[in-house]
């Protein structure tokens, strides 16, 4: 069963230098320094502009984020494992729970945007953690009204909504997907008073699917971190290991690189659980013989990567798997190839389809196309399948996946290969180039020796 059917990770944390501020991690033996995301990384003129553009897009009227709130002890172990709302996050660079962000557009074209915010307790503090200070938050989100949450009620939902303020702000704008109770509230106070209703998530959507300088710079981060663990796995990956084990490598490698959380669960399908698209369980013992689909992607910074890469456990591709996938790979190559401006993911569609199928040449039944079960793409961004029309032109500035797959159930082989794309000026760029993607690559990178993990025999 050779010496590295599975790994031990203690090993490599001797001698890693760890530094408060941005925090950065040396990982002995590698000479890789990765410095994990901080909120204040964000420059208050990038967030200012975020929000000068959202205003460009609404109407007179108020407009209303809320934050996320922490996870309730009696539904979560760990009630400070806490990530923010990306709508707030994404317009002030906060992660304090439990508050508001308020923009609001006069009929004389006038903008203010006020922020409240829980006051720092003591006492919870001790279990969660230090919350800044009322000047902390307006130097971090560069806005200079900031309230305590308990004036919300009475300066918001009972002033700015009531019956006095209508002509000045006609129209509320609100996330409806938040479901809460202060929601709840916040609309039948807008409807009794006869405001109009409208969603913001279509105005953020739009902002967000091009991507500023920031967020390009962390995306390019997350495909970093989840290229390094992909390529691991390739190493680490032998017959008689389970799928826990290679996922324990992919995290191993996030974790250690700087990543707060995974963008979504780690898929590790080996043998029959490569033909399901999202399987996440993980527990299947590889064996010799057997594809495994590693699907993963780190998040730095609320923005994740996507990366999937389709490998044989035993290091070499039998003559049938290597068809199938030297197809797969062919087609995503002419897809990414025809990634520019003016595109849109349903031409991608159509000449990925039109590809796999001219391309089949007997090799699936009635042609291999049909065997391609998904979508080609999907935005990224702060969501792994991140918010857009799907219908827009391709802008400089917008990311995508590009995932071609064939599936067939009957023999247990399924074969996607996902890269994470951006679009520029000229064409694209591919993000996530440093992982193999052909056969002779991958097979030469599985001949290698792990790099992040000690093995035991």
């Amino acid at each position: 069963m050779g010496s590295r059917i599975s790994c031990i990770f203690f090993g490599i944390i001797v001698g890693a230098t760890f530094v408060e501020g941005p925090v950065a991690v040396e990982a002995a033996g590698h000479g890789v320094r990765s410095a994990a995301s901080d909120t204040s990384l964000i420059p208050a003129k990038v967030l200012e502009k975020r929000r000068a553009d959202l205003f460009a897009l609404l109407e007179p009227g108020v407009a209303l984020v809320r934050s996320a709130d922490r996870m309730r002890e009696e539904e979560h172990p760990q009630a400070s494992d806490f990530r923010q709302n990306n709508g707030f996050y994404y317009l002030t660079g906060l992660e304090t729970p439990g508050s508001w962000l308020v923009m609001t557009k006069g009929r004389d074209g006038s903008e203010k945007v006020l922020l409240y915010v829980p006051q720092r307790n003591p006492k919870t503090e001790m279990w969660t953690g230090r919350q800044p200070e009322m000047g902390e938050v307006k130097k971090r989100a560069g806005i200079d009204l900031v309230k305590p949450v308990e004036d919300f009620q009475a300066d918001v939902v009972e002033r700015m909504l009531g019956p006095g303020l209508g002509d000045a702000y006609p129209r509320v704008y609100l996330n409806f997907g938040a479901g809460r109770d202060d929601a709840r509230k916040i609309v039948d106070a807008a409807l009794e008073n006869g405001r109009a209703l409208s969603d913001l998530g279509g105005a953020l959507s739009e902002l967000r699917l091009v991507k500023d300088s920031v967020e390009v710079a962390r995306l390019r981060r997350a495909v970093a971190i989840t290229a390094e663990a992909q390529r691991e796995a390739m190493r680490a990956a032998r017959p008689e290991m389970y799928e826990y084990e290679l996922e324990a490598v992919v995290e191993y490698v996030f974790r250690s690189r700087g990543a707060e959380r995974v963008g979504f669960p780690t898929i590790v399908g080996s043998g029959p659980n490569n033909v399901v698209f999202h399987h996440d369980k993980n527990r299947r013992q590889m064996k010799k013989g057997d594809l495994v689909v590693i699907d993963a992607g780190a998040e730095f910074g609320y923005y994740t990567a996507d990366i999937t890469r389709t490998f044989p456990v035993s290091g070499k591709f039998t003559s049938r798997q290597r068809k199938i996938y030297e197809l797969v790979l062919a087609t995503q190559q002419v897809v990414i190839d025809s990634v520019r401006p003016g595109m849109t993911i349903w031409d991608l569609e159509k000449v990925a389809r039109r590809y796999m199928r001219d391309q089949s040449k007997g090799l699936c039944r009635g042609g291999c196309d049909r065997y391609f079960l998904h979508g080609i793409s999907h935005w990224l961004g702060m969501d792994v399948h991140d918010v857009g029309d799907y219908e827009a032109p391709f802008r400089p500035g917008m990311v995508l996946t590009i995932e071609p797959g064939i599936y067939l159930e009957e023999e247990g082989l399924g074969v996607r290969i996902e890269d994470d794309v951006l679009v520029t000026k000229e064409g694209h760029e591919v993000l996530s180039s440093d992982v193999p993607r052909t056969v002779a690559e991958i097979e030469s990178l599985m001949a290698e020796e792990p790099q992040a993990c000690l093995c035991r025999p």
